[in-house]
């Protein structure tokens, strides 16, 4: 009578076993370059906000110092006695410590308007060879005066 019976299966087969790791092993590699994707993402979002912050603090000391000319190439050496000096010299330091050392920074003037331009390299988000960021402040440093009739 026994010999009439099926026999159910226990366990699994080892086919079973290769394709649920195959399975498992794809899913892993898709989240580890999801993972790989975001890191470079944040890392350009990152730069985007530290440019973002050195040009309005810069822009906040061309502000204080409004009579100082800040368009000059910045001095390589700081100089406590003179604000314009002192500023752009930590101006230039910002940018190349936070933005790395091919980062450039200039400032240009048009009737009172100061434009603050930061360009620096975010080749690893944008996966080119040559992809230059730039971060573009323009803004008035000081308010026309008011005419009374």
């Amino acid at each position: 009578m026994r010999a009439g019976r099926q026999r159910a299966q226990e366990g699994m087969t080892l086919v079973e076993v290769l394709v649920a790791l195959v399975i498992l092993g794809v899913g892993l590699l898709g989240a580890a370059a999801f993972q790989l994707n975001a890191l470079k993402y944040t890392d350009s979002a990152r730069m985007t906000s530290q440019a973002s912050f050195i040009a309005y603090d810069l822009m906040d000391r061309i502000r204080a110092n409004a009579a100082a000319d800040y368009t000059i190439a910045p001095p390589t050496s700081g100089n406590p006695d003179v604000t314009r000096d002192q500023d752009l010299f930590d101006f230039n330091t910002n940018i190349v410590s936070s933005l790395g050392a091919s980062a450039t920074g200039s400032v240009t003037v048009s009737q009172k308007v100061y434009t603050i331009t930061i360009t620096w390299d975010d080749s690893r988000a944008a996966k080119a060879a040559d992809s230059r960021r730039n971060f573009v402040l323009s803004s008035r440093a000081d308010i026309d005066p008011t005419v009374i009739p």
